[in-house]
């Protein structure tokens, strides 16, 4: 049975890590500041500082939450039920939303690879989401829908892909018509390696 002061802790911590993700959805990484987020979150700075070693600390874990909801998203939609090739079909399609959302445009596509590094957020996004990628192209040579394609090499170049659509619909002036575009695009490239007939 967890004690009343680990709950507390664990409601601190979670208050912090929710209210980074609103203000740096909000205002961005270099325009917030520790006090706003202390101030939003009703603890103190040593509260914070308990938890996390700083601001960039905090932004890792407010950028791992946003990738996890939407890692169990794309999850969900892969293994629900119906054919293979139209679970993948809802995976694409379950991402593109997971892109139109503010938190991950801005905290996962914009900010991260500025305040990461781009060879850590790199890291960072294979270890949430390559695998999910790998697992479809299995699952889609398993069951004969693409050929015996080299599943490394060919999960690679479709996360690859997928990472641009998420660059365009973030950078996009209408994220809602570049959605509808990057979804085009990607679903030809796909039956583009599906086996006729």
């Amino acid at each position: 049975m967890r004690s009343r002061r680990a709950d507390y802790s664990e409601s601190t911590k979670q208050a912090l890590v929710d209210s980074a993700i609103d203000l740096f959805t909000r205002n961005g990484y270099a325009a917030t500041s520790l006090d706003a987020i202390v101030k939003r979150s009703r603890v103190t700075k040593g509260a914070l500082y308990h938890h996390f070693s700083g601001k960039q600390a905090l932004f890792e874990a407010a950028f791992n939450q946003v990738e996890q909801k939407a890692m169990e998203r794309l999850t969900a939609a892969v293994h629900g039920d119906g054919e293979p090739w139209d679970r993948a079909m809802d995976g694409v399609q379950e991402y593109i939303r997971v892109c139109l959302e503010s938190s991950y445009q801005r905290l996962v596509i914009r900010e991260a690879p500025v305040v990461m590094g781009i060879e850590r957020w790199r890291e960072a996004e294979e270890q949430f989401s390559f695998g999910i990628v790998k697992h479809v192209v299995e699952l889609l040579i398993d069951a004969g829908e693409i050929g015996d394609v080299p599943v490394e090499v060919t999960a690679r170049m479709m996360f690859a892909s997928l990472a641009a659509g998420a660059m365009i619909i973030a950078d996009a002036g209408d994220p809602k018509k570049a959605s509808a575009d990057v979804f085009t695009a990607l679903i030809h490239m796909i039956e583009g390696i599906r086996r006729k007939g």
